[in-house]
């Protein structure tokens, strides 16, 4: 891993989940922070831990291409890592124009400013998602596969991505692109998701509630080694690679309902099985992704089972809601 101590980052997206636990790496490494806020809340992790007080603090909407342009401009920035996304799924269906607005305009506002401060930038990381490669048959992904998302937050991933690849081969922008599977991880409170909402549902003695019916596949992977991959991809920018994009996941499958299990295990509650009510829209039937490729070309790999992050996770909400680990 390259020197972080001496960088200049600035991060979108920085409450969200995996951007609170990045801005964690990133400070660990030294690196000076710029972080773009859309709402102040409280209970993000970057608020709740203390680390938005060592980060300079840009608040304002992805939209807005001349909030995104001051960030980079005012704190020259030489390495960006666009995170900021409406992330769920179920929002993008009820109402996809705030999720295009965000995820797409987003991007291109992103990509754009560092375009026209190609002087500063040296580097751009752009969050994509397995989700790009909507609903493929041919399983698990690889990089060669286009991106063919069909519903509306897929599609809103799909053009992150051609949007990044566009602008590293026309522009021959320092961009690389993360197609991460399903992160997960403590600080995700967006209870309609698996593992917060089932972690929640048990710590409060209730039976965990799975919207779709529990044969969804997935390829799940831990914050923390995602925050990683994202280092990987800084330095591999900053050192020539653009326009390439690679996928991050444990190369697991493991159906929704598999998932609940080995967190009821994990939490001694055997006795709440889960309520499933199979009426989730607009959802992808399987993924699963090849991460050969960063292993082969940016030395990756997971350093967390999923049984290992899931029990940390545990043990975050746990803390969240002051109860001790039984």
């Amino acid at each position: 891993m390259g020197d972080w101590s001496r960088r200049r980052v600035l991060v979108t997206g920085a409450t969200g989940i995996v951007g609170s636990w990045f801005v964690k790496r990133l400070l660990a490494e030294g690196a000076y922070v710029v972080a773009l806020v859309r709402d102040w809340d409280p209970q993000s992790e970057l608020i709740r831990s203390g680390d938005i007080r060592k980060t300079s603090v840009i608040s304002g909407h992805l939209e807005d291409y001349g909030t995104v342009s001051r960030a980079i401009n005012d704190h020259e920035t030489d390495c960006v890592f666009h995170l900021g996304a409406q992330t769920i799924v179920g929002t993008a269906h009820r109402n996809p124009l705030p999720t295009f607005e965000a995820n797409i305009r987003g991007t291109y506002n992103v990509l754009e400013a560092c375009r026209v401060h190609s002087g500063l930038v040296k580097s751009v990381v752009i969050a994509s998602s397995d989700k790009a490669y909507g609903d493929g048959d041919v399983q698990p992904y690889t990089e060669v596969m286009p991106p063919l998302g069909r519903h509306p937050y897929d599609v809103s991933k799909s053009c992150t991505d051609l949007l990044a690849q566009s602008y590293g081969h026309t522009y021959e922008l320092p961009v690389l692109i993360a197609r991460c599977g399903n992160i997960y991880g403590g600080g995700d409170l967006n209870w309609s998701r698996i593992v917060p909402g089932t972690i929640r549902s048990l710590i409060e003695g209730q039976h965990p509630v799975l919207r779709s019916d529990g044969s969804l596949v997935r390829d799940y992977l831990y914050v923390k080694d995602a925050a990683a991959a994202y280092l990987r991809l800084g330095d591999a920018a900053s050192n020539g690679l653009r326009g390439e994009a690679f996928n991050f996941g444990l190369e697991r499958q493991v159906t929704v309902l598999d998932i609940t299990r080995m967190i009821q295990r994990l939490m001694n509650r055997a006795d709440l099985d889960p309520i499933i009510l199979n009426n989730a829209a607009g959802e992808i039937r399987h993924q699963s992704l090849n991460s050969g490729k960063a292993r082969r070309m940016l030395d990756w790999q997971p350093q967390f089972t999923l049984e290992q992050g899931l029990a940390e996770t545990i043990d975050w909400y746990r803390s969240f809601y002051g109860r001790a680990s039984q």
